[in-house]
This record gives C-alpha cells, sequence and structure tokens, in this order.
C-alpha cells in the first residue's frame, strides 16, 4: 500500500515538474522580443536635449507595453554591418547627417539602399545638411533625403498647421486630416525635396503664427519617404519641443512609423 501511495506521489510531482517546465518555456516565448531597435542621438544634445529626454521616456514604456527592446548611442563609432544587423529598426533621434566615420556610413548606406536589415525613422535634425561643425557634406545623405540642403529656420519657433496628404499611407493611419504643432523651426532647404520623394505631409505655411518670411513659398513638406530605397524609411521634420509628446498627432505619426519601419 505505502508503495503505491509514493508511486502516485511520485507521479504527481512528475507531472508538475512537466506543467512548471512547459509554463517556465510558454513564459520565455512571450518575454522574447519581437523586434529590435537601436536609437542615437547626440551625447548632451544641446538644444535638443529635452525632447530626446522626452522620446526616451516614451519610448521605454512603449517598448514594455509592446514587446520590443531599444538601445542607444551617442556617436557612430558602434555602427558597422554587424552591428546594424542586429536592429530591425534604426532610430536618428535628432542626430545630424555629419560626425559620422566612413564604416558607419558605408554600413548605413548598405542598410537603407538594401533593405536587408529594417527599417528607419528620422527626426528634425537629421536634415541638416551642409558644412557643419568642420564636417563636409554627405552627398549621398543628401540624394536619400531628397536632393536637399539644409538653408535656414524660424529661430524663435512659430505655430502652424499640417496637413495630411498620404492619409493612406502606414505612418499616419487614424492620425486626422490636419493638426497644429505649437513649437516648431520650420527648416527650410534650397529645394523641395517632393520631386524625389513621397510626401506623407505639409506644413501650411500660411498658418505660422508669428508669421515669418522664412518660408519655402507654399509647399513646405514635412514628413516623407523615399520609396527608391528598399529599406522602409520615413523623415519626420518635426522634433525639436519636448511637448510634442503633448501632441496627440504627432505620437500616433511616431508610435505608427515603429512598426511600420519595424515592418510590424
Amino acid at each position: 500500500m505505502k508503495q503505491q501511495v509514493y508511486r502516485l506521489i511520485i507521479s504527481y510531482f512528475l507531472v508538475l515538474i512537466a506543467l512548471l517546465g512547459l509554463n517556465a518555456s510558454g513564459l520565455a516565448q512571450v518575454k522574447k522580443a519581437q523586434f529590435r531597435v537601436v536609437a542615437i542621438a547626440e551625447k548632451g544634445g544641446g538644444v535638443h536635449a529635452p525632447f530626446v529626454a522626452e522620446a526616451k521616456k516614451w519610448l521605454a514604456q512603449l517598448a514594455t507595453e509592446n514587446n520590443f527592446t531599444i538601445d542607444y548611442i551617442d556617436n557612430t563609432e558602434p555602427i558597422n554591418d554587424a552591428f546594424l544587423a542586429n536592429y530591425q529598426l534604426f532610430i536618428q533621434l535628432n542626430y545630424p547627417p555629419y560626425m559620422w566615420t566612413d564604416t558607419a556610413k558605408e554600413a548605413f548606406r548598405k542598410y537603407i539602399t538594401e533593405g536587408k536589415g529594417g527599417g528607419w525613422i528620422g527626426f528634425h535634425h537629421a536634415s541638416l545638411l551642409g558644412e557643419f561643425d568642420g564636417y563636409p557634406m554627405w552627398p549621398w545623405f543628401s540624394e536619400f533625403m531628397g536632393g536637399i540642403r539644409y538653408k535656414n529656420y524660424i529661430a524663435t519657433f512659430a505655430k502652424a498647421t499640417v496637413h495630411v496628404e498620404a492619409k493612406n499611407h502606414p505612418c499616419l493611419r487614424d492620425v486626422p486630416a490636419t493638426f497644429d504643432v505649437e513649437k516648431e523651426e520650420w527648416y527650410t532647404y534650397d529645394k523641395n525635396p517632393r520631386p524625389n520623394v513621397k510626401v506623407l505631409a505639409t506644413v501650411d505655411e500660411s498658418t505660422y503664427s508669428p508669421d515669418s518670411a522664412t518660408k519655402m513659398g507654399g509647399d513646405h513638406p514635412v514628413i516623407w519617404s523615399n520609396e527608391r530605397m528598399k529599406a522602409r524609411n520615413v523623415y519626420i521634420f518635426m522634433g525639436h519641443h519636448p511637448d510634442l509628446f503633448k501632441n496627440d498627432s504627432f505620437v500616433k505619426v511616431f508610435r505608427n512609423a515603429i512598426f511600420w519601419g519595424a515592418g510590424k
């Protein structure tokens, strides 16, 4: 009788251990990140530091809620083919298109043109194209951005209305046809990128408040994608003021861009 009891007890323990093993396996599968993101932002960040700080807070919460990971770098030294192969999304979080190592430039170019690794989101400072801080113009990046070169900006900021142009694009899903941005610098360029990119949204220069003479002349793209590249990519001009994370439309664009860019 005792032997039967012992056998039953042992059997129960074996079943329990097996069930625990299955649950642990299931938990491991749930916890496995669905994709990996790397974001680059200038160390310190200068005037863009408050925006970057808010972005990091928002991204941390989004990553936790949606089971993806995000790593940060503050210079291009780590970037090479092997490094980028670890990530399904590269976010240029106000890091400019200069101060890049030659190795990083070539690895990034391949990441975008070959589309083997993942997607890209660029914000604001990513279109600061020209000769800055002793660094030369990066011709390929200018081509990637639609052949543009930075020209001017509204240093004192202006409120303005953004018009969604490509309402069916995944990055603009559930975004209103128009939305206001309270404080932004609204860069101008030496030419309109429209002939070389897919324009997703424009800023209405007639709504600048206060008004400014710094304008593109009517057609002023502020969100666009270069569909000539194999990697999913979107440039979002807005990205200077931390209050953008209180703007539901901006947040939707950013969130949509993350999952679209990562192929999710």
